[in-house]
Formats: structure tokens, sequence, C-alpha cells
């Protein structure tokens, strides 16, 4: 459960880029594979708007918890569970039996493969999907704030969710860079029933990626340029760039 819930907390806000994903799936149709799906915040709003989506990540906690909610047991969601197909697989290789007019890679899931290879990986395998002329949107971030938390500096806000009388709050305290890309940390602190807390960091390295530079992988692999567009920042999340490539 604290996969879920984490993610939850630390990503289940952010909706700046669900327009984009919605606009590309009017412009290409469905179905649409939503690649790093985790508990369903991109591959639901589709559902939602009417798309059928096939929603892979290789986390079975995430994709268990997306399809209870596919089938309405949040009450917050509506029940959509015959326009969601899941999928548990690495996004690197994976194998299915159904091509796509459009594959999104939402946030910035295409930093998180290990590097130049594994994006390789994810990019044929990708390719081998989609329709002929069909697109891939990736979103990727460039340049991050860098930024430290030290003592009488403000801090950034925590993400907080409450579940059930318990709060989960994620504190970032440090955005890096190394030569490879950039390091996330944050706090996370949960605070029990009983006011018990436990405490743990938390710690994600993004690769380092440029938009040219995922075009140039991209058109290595068969895909052809087919644009770009621009998901701005919000006061809490960074801005994306997403390139577009057409098989």
């Amino acid at each position: 459960m604290s996969v879920v819930i984490w993610h939850d907390v630390e990503c289940g806000s952010y909706v700046q880029d669900l327009p984009l994903w919605r606009s590309l799936a009017a412009s290409h149709g469905d179905p649409v594979l939503d690649v790093g799906a985790g508990t369903g915040r991109v591959s639901l709003d589709l559902a939602r708007a009417g798309f059928r989506v096939t929603a892979l990540d290789r986390d079975p906690e995430l994709i268990a918890a997306l399809e209870r909610r596919s089938l309405g047991r949040n009450p917050n969601i509506v029940t959509v569970s015959s326009q969601v197909t899941t999928v548990v697989a690495d996004a690197r290789d994976f194998t299915l039996d159904e091509r796509f007019p459009l594959v999104i890679v939402p946030m910035q899931t295409i930093q998180l493969l290990g590097g130049p290879d594994g994006r390789a990986a994810f990019l044929r395998c990708a390719h081998r999907h989609l329709e002929p002329g069909g697109v891939l949107a990736v979103a990727l971030s460039e340049v991050l704030d860098l930024y430290e938390v030290v003592d009488g500096m403000p801090m950034p806000m925590p993400d907080v969710r409450e579940v059930e009388g318990v709060v989960y709050s994620s504190q970032p305290t440090a955005v890096r860079a190394d030569r490879r890309g950039f390091v996330l940390e944050r706090r996370r602190e949960i605070v029990g029933l009983e006011g018990d807390m436990i405490v743990e960091e938390n710690v994600i390295r993004l690769d380092r990626l440029t938009v040219r530079g995922l075009e140039r992988e991209g058109v290595a692999v068969g895909f052809t340029r087919g644009g770009r567009a621009h998901v701005p920042a919000t006061e809490d999340y960074s801005g994306s760039e997403v390139v577009i490539l057409s098989a």
C-alpha cells in the first residue's frame, strides 16, 4: 500500500499536462498506450473523457490500485473499467497484441529508464507497438531548479494527504545536479492515529536528457520528428517539454 500512497501524494495532484494528452488523443484516436501509468492519473482522466486506454506500469501494486479505481471503488472516480486495460510490464521490454495510434509517456518517466540504453530499448518497443503513422509523445525536463534546504531557509510546501486518519507528508529537501542528471531528495513522514511518526528519506534520480537528444535517439530507431509541445511550470511542479515522434 505504501507505494500507492506515496505515488498519490507526490504525483496525484498534478493536472497541468492533462489537456495536452486529451488533445493528442482527440487528434490521433484511441486506444492510447499510457506508459508509466502508475495509479492512473492520466489513464483514468482519458477514460473519463471517453477514450480507450491501455495502462502499462512495471509495479503491480500501482496497477492494482488503477484497476480498483477504474471499477469505481474510489468515490471520486466514475466507473470506467470498460475503457481501461491494464498491463504489468517494464517499459523497456514489453510485447502486446495490439497496435496503437498514440503512445504517451507523461511527466519524466523517460528519464527513469537507466540512460541511453534503457531509452533505446523503450523506443524500439514503442515503435513496434505503433500503427503506421502513429505518434509517440514523451514529456521530459531538460533543466530543474536546483535548491537545497538549509537552516533558516524557507522550505517548499510539502505534498500532504490524509488516508483513514493517517497523515502522509512528502517534503522536498533538495534538487541537485551531477554528471548523470538530477537527484531529487524528499523527506517522507507518516503520522499515525496515536501521533506516532515514521520518517524516511527518499531519493529519485532523473537522467539528463534534452529535447534534441531524445529526437536523435528516436530517429536512430526509425522515428521521424513530429513536433514539440510545452507544459508550463506551476508553483509546485517543473514545466515539461513534450517531444512528438512519428512512426
